[in-house]
Protein backbone atom coordinates (compact mmCIF):
# COMPACT_ATOMS: atom_id res chain seq x y z
CA UNK A 1 0.00 0.00 0.00
CA UNK A 2 1.39 3.40 -0.95
CA UNK A 3 2.15 5.94 1.74
CA UNK A 4 -0.13 8.98 2.09
CA UNK A 5 0.99 12.36 0.82
CA UNK A 6 1.17 15.64 2.72
CA UNK A 7 -1.98 17.63 2.06
CA UNK A 8 -1.31 20.80 4.03
CA UNK A 9 1.17 22.49 6.35
CA UNK A 10 0.02 25.12 8.85
CA UNK A 11 2.01 27.39 11.16
CA UNK A 12 0.79 28.88 14.43
CA UNK A 13 2.17 30.98 17.25
CA UNK A 14 1.44 30.90 20.96
CA UNK A 15 2.68 32.92 23.93
CA UNK A 16 3.44 31.96 27.52
CA UNK A 17 5.87 29.10 28.11
CA UNK A 18 5.73 26.27 25.61
CA UNK A 19 8.80 25.83 23.43
CA UNK A 20 9.91 29.41 24.12
CA UNK A 21 10.57 28.56 27.75
CA UNK A 22 12.01 32.03 28.40
CA UNK A 23 8.51 33.44 27.83
CA UNK A 24 7.56 33.21 31.50
CA UNK A 25 5.74 35.32 34.05
CA UNK A 26 7.58 37.58 36.51
CA UNK A 27 9.65 35.90 39.21
CA UNK A 28 10.84 32.85 37.27
CA UNK A 29 14.42 31.75 37.95
CA UNK A 30 15.14 31.56 34.22
CA UNK A 31 14.73 35.35 33.96
CA UNK A 32 16.72 36.25 37.07
CA UNK A 33 20.19 37.80 36.94
CA UNK A 34 22.13 35.46 34.65
CA UNK A 35 25.32 36.31 32.79
CA UNK A 36 24.66 37.00 29.08
CA UNK A 37 26.43 38.72 26.18
CA UNK A 38 24.38 41.79 27.17
CA UNK A 39 25.60 41.83 30.79
CA UNK A 40 28.29 44.35 29.81
CA UNK A 41 25.44 46.90 29.81
CA UNK A 42 24.17 47.51 33.37
CA UNK A 43 20.67 48.38 32.15
CA UNK A 44 20.34 44.87 30.61
CA UNK A 45 22.13 42.90 33.33
CA UNK A 46 19.46 42.05 35.87
CA UNK A 47 16.99 40.16 33.67
CA UNK A 48 17.20 38.49 30.29
CA UNK A 49 13.75 39.68 29.31
CA UNK A 50 15.05 43.26 29.54
CA UNK A 51 16.95 42.80 26.28
CA UNK A 52 14.19 40.76 24.62
CA UNK A 53 15.00 37.10 25.17
CA UNK A 54 11.28 36.28 25.15
CA UNK A 55 10.28 38.26 22.05
CA UNK A 56 9.90 35.38 19.60
CA UNK A 57 7.39 33.13 21.31
CA UNK A 58 6.58 29.56 20.34
CA UNK A 59 6.16 28.32 16.76
CA UNK A 60 3.82 25.37 16.19
CA UNK A 61 3.87 23.55 12.84
CA UNK A 62 1.19 21.06 11.81
CA UNK A 63 1.46 18.78 8.77
CA UNK A 64 -1.70 16.99 7.65
CA UNK A 65 -1.56 13.89 5.46
CA UNK A 66 -4.01 12.89 2.76
CA UNK A 67 -5.45 10.22 5.08
CA UNK A 68 -6.25 12.86 7.73
CA UNK A 69 -3.34 12.07 10.07
CA UNK A 70 -1.80 15.18 11.61
CA UNK A 71 1.75 15.49 12.87
CA UNK A 72 3.01 18.53 14.73
CA UNK A 73 6.02 19.97 16.52
CA UNK A 74 6.99 23.08 18.47
CA UNK A 75 10.09 25.25 18.74
CA UNK A 76 11.16 28.86 19.21
CA UNK A 77 10.39 31.05 16.22
CA UNK A 78 7.05 32.77 16.71
CA UNK A 79 5.57 34.95 13.99
CA UNK A 80 8.81 35.13 11.97
CA UNK A 81 8.90 31.34 11.74
CA UNK A 82 5.21 31.16 10.86
CA UNK A 83 5.77 33.55 7.95
CA UNK A 84 8.69 31.44 6.66
CA UNK A 85 6.60 28.25 6.77
CA UNK A 86 3.50 29.67 5.12
CA UNK A 87 5.12 31.97 2.56
CA UNK A 88 8.22 30.00 1.58
CA UNK A 89 8.60 26.44 2.88
CA UNK A 90 5.08 25.17 2.15
CA UNK A 91 5.93 24.60 -1.53
CA UNK A 92 8.56 22.01 -0.57
CA UNK A 93 6.25 20.13 1.80
CA UNK A 94 2.78 19.86 0.34
CA UNK A 95 2.27 17.06 -2.19
CA UNK A 96 5.29 15.06 -1.00
CA UNK A 97 5.09 11.51 0.34
CA UNK A 98 5.22 11.39 4.14
CA UNK A 99 8.46 9.41 3.80
CA UNK A 100 10.30 12.10 1.78
CA UNK A 101 11.76 13.77 4.87
CA UNK A 102 15.35 13.89 3.64
CA UNK A 103 14.37 15.50 0.32
CA UNK A 104 12.12 18.04 2.03
CA UNK A 105 14.90 19.00 4.45
CA UNK A 106 17.41 19.45 1.65
CA UNK A 107 15.06 21.61 -0.40
CA UNK A 108 14.08 23.79 2.59
CA UNK A 109 17.71 24.33 3.57
CA UNK A 110 19.06 25.08 0.10
CA UNK A 111 16.14 27.35 -0.77
CA UNK A 112 16.79 29.50 2.31
CA UNK A 113 20.60 29.60 2.15
CA UNK A 114 20.57 33.21 0.98
CA UNK A 115 18.86 34.41 4.17
CA UNK A 116 19.17 31.44 6.52
CA UNK A 117 21.89 28.98 7.54
CA UNK A 118 21.38 29.53 11.28
CA UNK A 119 19.03 31.23 13.73
CA UNK A 120 15.28 31.57 13.22
CA UNK A 121 15.34 30.05 9.73
CA UNK A 122 16.98 26.84 10.96
CA UNK A 123 14.67 26.82 14.01
CA UNK A 124 11.77 26.89 11.56
CA UNK A 125 13.19 24.13 9.35
CA UNK A 126 13.78 22.12 12.54
CA UNK A 127 10.13 22.50 13.53
CA UNK A 128 8.89 21.34 10.13
CA UNK A 129 11.29 18.39 10.25
CA UNK A 130 10.15 17.33 13.72
CA UNK A 131 6.50 17.60 12.62
CA UNK A 132 7.28 15.33 9.66
CA UNK A 133 8.87 12.72 11.92
CA UNK A 134 5.82 12.96 14.21
CA UNK A 135 3.54 12.47 11.19
CA UNK A 136 5.48 9.47 9.89
CA UNK A 137 5.40 7.84 13.31
CA UNK A 138 1.65 8.32 13.54
CA UNK A 139 1.07 7.02 10.02
CA UNK A 140 3.07 3.88 10.79
CA UNK A 141 1.81 3.67 14.40
CA UNK A 142 5.36 3.67 15.74
CA UNK A 143 7.19 5.93 18.20
CA UNK A 144 9.90 8.04 16.58
CA UNK A 145 12.62 6.15 18.45
CA UNK A 146 11.61 2.99 16.60
CA UNK A 147 11.94 4.83 13.28
CA UNK A 148 15.48 5.75 14.39
CA UNK A 149 16.52 2.16 15.10
CA UNK A 150 15.08 1.55 18.54
CA UNK A 151 16.34 2.06 22.10
CA UNK A 152 19.87 1.02 23.05
CA UNK A 153 19.05 1.15 26.78
CA UNK A 154 16.03 0.56 29.00
CA UNK A 155 15.86 4.03 30.49
CA UNK A 156 17.08 7.59 30.23
CA UNK A 157 19.00 9.21 33.07
CA UNK A 158 18.94 12.98 33.54
CA UNK A 159 20.81 15.88 34.99
CA UNK A 160 18.78 18.95 35.93
CA UNK A 161 19.30 22.52 34.79
CA UNK A 162 18.07 25.15 37.21
CA UNK A 163 18.83 27.48 40.05
CA UNK A 164 18.72 24.79 42.79
CA UNK A 165 21.06 21.83 42.22
CA UNK A 166 20.70 21.01 45.91
CA UNK A 167 17.00 20.30 45.36
CA UNK A 168 17.72 18.47 42.11
CA UNK A 169 19.89 16.01 44.02
CA UNK A 170 17.01 15.24 46.37
CA UNK A 171 14.82 14.59 43.31
CA UNK A 172 17.19 11.89 42.05
CA UNK A 173 19.01 13.65 39.23
CA UNK A 174 22.64 12.72 38.50
CA UNK A 175 23.79 16.34 38.49
CA UNK A 176 22.78 19.97 38.57
CA UNK A 177 23.73 22.68 36.09
CA UNK A 178 23.52 26.23 37.41
CA UNK A 179 23.28 29.48 35.49
CA UNK A 180 26.35 31.66 35.93
CA UNK A 181 25.28 34.94 37.50
CA UNK A 182 28.20 37.37 37.07
CA UNK A 183 30.01 38.14 33.82
CA UNK A 184 33.38 39.74 32.99
CA UNK A 185 32.02 43.30 33.25
CA UNK A 186 31.62 42.74 37.01
CA UNK A 187 35.34 42.11 37.39
CA UNK A 188 37.17 40.17 40.06
CA UNK A 189 34.37 40.70 42.57
CA UNK A 190 31.91 38.99 40.23
CA UNK A 191 34.31 36.11 39.65
CA UNK A 192 34.74 35.71 43.40
CA UNK A 193 30.95 35.57 43.83
CA UNK A 194 30.62 32.93 41.10
CA UNK A 195 33.20 30.71 42.80
CA UNK A 196 31.69 31.35 46.21
CA UNK A 197 28.28 30.23 44.96
CA UNK A 198 29.83 27.07 43.52
CA UNK A 199 31.59 26.39 46.81
CA UNK A 200 28.34 26.80 48.74
CA UNK A 201 26.50 24.48 46.39
CA UNK A 202 29.25 21.86 46.58
CA UNK A 203 28.96 21.98 50.34
CA UNK A 204 25.19 21.50 50.06
CA UNK A 205 25.23 18.53 47.64
CA UNK A 206 28.34 16.69 48.80
CA UNK A 207 31.01 15.04 46.67
CA UNK A 208 28.99 12.43 44.75
CA UNK A 209 26.92 14.80 42.61
CA UNK A 210 27.82 16.59 39.36
CA UNK A 211 27.90 20.37 39.37
CA UNK A 212 28.20 22.35 36.13
CA UNK A 213 28.15 26.03 35.13
CA UNK A 214 26.11 27.26 32.15
CA UNK A 215 27.74 30.50 31.00
CA UNK A 216 25.32 31.26 28.12
CA UNK A 217 27.83 32.78 25.66
CA UNK A 218 28.76 35.50 28.16
CA UNK A 219 32.51 35.14 28.77
CA UNK A 220 35.84 35.74 27.07
CA UNK A 221 38.69 33.22 26.99
CA UNK A 222 40.63 34.80 29.85
CA UNK A 223 37.64 35.01 32.21
CA UNK A 224 36.43 31.51 31.30
CA UNK A 225 39.91 30.09 31.95
CA UNK A 226 40.15 31.80 35.33
CA UNK A 227 36.66 30.57 36.24
CA UNK A 228 37.53 27.00 35.26
CA UNK A 229 40.80 27.05 37.17
CA UNK A 230 39.14 28.45 40.27
CA UNK A 231 36.29 25.93 39.98
CA UNK A 232 38.65 22.96 39.97
CA UNK A 233 38.78 23.01 43.77
CA UNK A 234 35.02 22.36 43.83
CA UNK A 235 35.08 19.58 41.21
CA UNK A 236 33.15 21.42 38.50
CA UNK A 237 32.29 18.71 35.95
CA UNK A 238 32.04 21.02 32.98
CA UNK A 239 31.98 24.62 31.87
CA UNK A 240 29.28 25.15 29.25
CA UNK A 241 28.87 27.59 26.37
CA UNK A 242 31.43 29.95 27.85
CA UNK A 243 32.06 31.91 24.64
CA UNK A 244 30.10 33.31 21.70
CA UNK A 245 29.17 30.38 19.41
CA UNK A 246 31.26 31.60 16.46
CA UNK A 247 34.49 31.84 18.47
CA UNK A 248 35.80 28.40 17.51
CA UNK A 249 39.39 29.59 18.05
CA UNK A 250 38.58 30.73 21.56
CA UNK A 251 36.93 27.40 22.37
CA UNK A 252 39.99 25.53 21.10
CA UNK A 253 42.18 27.66 23.38
CA UNK A 254 39.85 27.19 26.35
CA UNK A 255 39.80 23.43 25.92
CA UNK A 256 43.62 23.42 25.99
CA UNK A 257 43.74 25.59 29.12
CA UNK A 258 41.06 24.22 31.46
CA UNK A 259 42.19 21.92 34.29
CA UNK A 260 42.77 18.34 33.25
CA UNK A 261 39.60 16.29 33.63
CA UNK A 262 37.20 19.25 33.40
CA UNK A 263 34.96 19.08 30.33
CA UNK A 264 34.29 21.90 27.91
CA UNK A 265 30.75 21.68 26.49
CA UNK A 266 29.03 23.79 23.86
CA UNK A 267 26.76 23.76 20.82
CA UNK A 268 23.37 24.83 22.15
CA UNK A 269 23.37 27.77 19.74
CA UNK A 270 25.22 26.00 16.93
CA UNK A 271 23.39 24.70 13.86
CA UNK A 272 23.75 22.09 11.09
CA UNK A 273 26.46 19.54 10.44
CA UNK A 274 28.80 22.26 9.14
CA UNK A 275 28.79 24.26 12.36
CA UNK A 276 29.37 21.16 14.44
CA UNK A 277 32.08 20.02 12.05
CA UNK A 278 33.98 23.18 13.00
CA UNK A 279 33.61 22.45 16.71
CA UNK A 280 34.77 18.86 16.26
CA UNK A 281 37.61 19.29 13.80
CA UNK A 282 39.06 22.28 15.68
CA UNK A 283 38.98 20.33 18.99
CA UNK A 284 36.77 22.95 20.62
CA UNK A 285 35.00 20.80 23.19
CA UNK A 286 34.44 17.43 24.81
CA UNK A 287 30.64 17.28 24.56
CA UNK A 288 28.38 18.84 21.93
CA UNK A 289 24.90 19.98 22.92
CA UNK A 290 22.74 20.56 19.83
CA UNK A 291 19.14 21.58 20.43
CA UNK A 292 17.06 19.43 18.09
CA UNK A 293 14.57 22.29 17.69
CA UNK A 294 17.32 24.71 16.64
CA UNK A 295 20.06 22.70 14.91
CA UNK A 296 18.07 21.35 11.96
CA UNK A 297 15.72 18.78 13.45
CA UNK A 298 16.06 15.01 13.79
CA UNK A 299 17.17 14.69 10.16
CA UNK A 300 20.19 16.91 10.80
CA UNK A 301 20.85 15.65 14.32
CA UNK A 302 21.42 12.16 12.90
CA UNK A 303 24.28 13.55 10.81
CA UNK A 304 25.66 15.70 13.66
CA UNK A 305 25.66 12.71 16.01
CA UNK A 306 27.47 10.52 13.47
CA UNK A 307 30.15 13.20 13.07
CA UNK A 308 30.57 13.39 16.84
CA UNK A 309 30.78 9.61 17.14
CA UNK A 310 33.56 9.54 14.55
CA UNK A 311 35.43 12.11 16.67
CA UNK A 312 34.80 10.13 19.88
CA UNK A 313 32.70 12.93 21.38
CA UNK A 314 29.48 12.74 23.35
CA UNK A 315 26.19 14.24 22.16
CA UNK A 316 23.95 15.50 24.97
CA UNK A 317 21.19 17.56 23.34
CA UNK A 318 20.08 20.80 24.89
CA UNK A 319 16.62 20.66 26.48
CA UNK A 320 13.85 20.08 23.92
CA UNK A 321 11.87 17.49 25.87
CA UNK A 322 10.43 14.54 23.90
CA UNK A 323 12.14 15.69 20.73
CA UNK A 324 15.48 14.91 22.39
CA UNK A 325 14.36 11.89 24.40
CA UNK A 326 13.38 9.86 21.32
CA UNK A 327 16.83 10.49 19.85
CA UNK A 328 18.99 10.10 22.95
CA UNK A 329 17.59 6.69 23.81
CA UNK A 330 18.71 5.38 20.39
CA UNK A 331 22.33 6.54 20.53
CA UNK A 332 25.31 5.02 22.36
CA UNK A 333 27.18 8.35 22.36
CA UNK A 334 24.28 10.07 24.18
CA UNK A 335 24.53 8.42 27.61
CA UNK A 336 22.35 10.90 29.53
CA UNK A 337 19.92 13.74 28.91
CA UNK A 338 19.16 17.26 30.13
CA UNK A 339 15.99 18.23 31.97
CA UNK A 340 15.14 21.91 32.33
CA UNK A 341 13.54 22.68 35.68
CA UNK A 342 10.66 24.86 34.55
CA UNK A 343 9.00 25.35 37.94
CA UNK A 344 9.49 29.05 38.77
CA UNK A 345 11.59 28.24 41.86
CA UNK A 346 13.18 25.07 40.37
CA UNK A 347 11.73 23.20 43.33
CA UNK A 348 9.57 20.60 41.55
CA UNK A 349 9.51 18.57 38.36
CA UNK A 350 7.01 19.92 35.83
CA UNK A 351 6.71 19.22 32.08
CA UNK A 352 9.36 21.15 30.18
CA UNK A 353 7.01 22.67 27.57
CA UNK A 354 4.15 23.21 30.02
CA UNK A 355 1.36 24.16 29.38
CA UNK A 356 1.50 23.63 25.61
CA UNK A 357 1.91 19.86 25.42
CA UNK A 358 -0.31 17.18 26.92
CA UNK A 359 1.06 13.72 27.83
CA UNK A 360 4.60 15.16 28.03
CA UNK A 361 6.60 12.63 30.11
CA UNK A 362 8.83 13.78 32.96
CA UNK A 363 11.60 11.98 34.87
CA UNK A 364 10.81 10.13 38.06
CA UNK A 365 13.71 10.05 40.50
CA UNK A 366 15.89 11.42 37.68
CA UNK A 367 15.00 8.60 35.30
CA UNK A 368 12.54 7.77 32.54
CA UNK A 369 11.72 4.25 31.36
CA UNK A 370 11.87 3.67 27.61
CA UNK A 371 8.27 2.45 27.83
CA UNK A 372 7.21 6.05 28.60
CA UNK A 373 8.06 6.87 24.98
CA UNK A 374 6.07 4.12 23.26
CA UNK A 375 3.18 6.15 21.82
CA UNK A 376 3.13 6.82 18.03
CA UNK A 377 5.16 9.78 16.84
CA UNK A 378 6.59 11.83 19.68
CA UNK A 379 3.65 10.78 21.86
CA UNK A 380 2.37 14.23 22.83
CA UNK A 381 -0.71 16.30 22.01
CA UNK A 382 -1.35 20.02 21.74
CA UNK A 383 -3.25 21.43 24.71
CA UNK A 384 -6.58 22.71 23.31
CA UNK A 385 -6.71 25.29 26.11
CA UNK A 386 -3.66 27.08 24.66
CA UNK A 387 -4.72 29.82 22.28
CA UNK A 388 -3.01 29.32 18.94
CA UNK A 389 -2.87 32.09 16.36
CA UNK A 390 -2.29 31.51 12.63
CA UNK A 391 -0.93 34.93 11.56
CA UNK A 392 -0.33 33.94 7.90
CA UNK A 393 -1.88 31.57 5.38
CA UNK A 394 -0.85 30.43 1.94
Amino acid sequence: MSEPTIKQVRAYTVRGGGADYHDQAEGHWIDSQIATPMSKYPEYRMTRRSFGLNVLGTLVVEVEASDGTVGFAVTTGGEIGAWIVEKHLARFIEGKQVTEIEKIWDQMFNATLYYGRKGVVINTISCVDLALWDLLGKVRQLPVHQLLGGPVRDELVFYATGARPDLAKKMGFIGGKMPLVHGPAEGDEGLRKNLEHLANMRSAVGDDFWLMYDCWMSLDVNYATRLAQGAQAYDLKWIEEALPPDDYWGYAQLKRDVPKGMLVNTGEHEATRWGFRMLLEMECCDVIQPDVGWCGGITELIKISALADAHNKLVVPHGSSVYSYHFVITRHNSPFAEFLMMAPKADEVVPMFNPLLLDEPVPENGRMAASKLDKPGFGVRLNPDCELSRPYQH
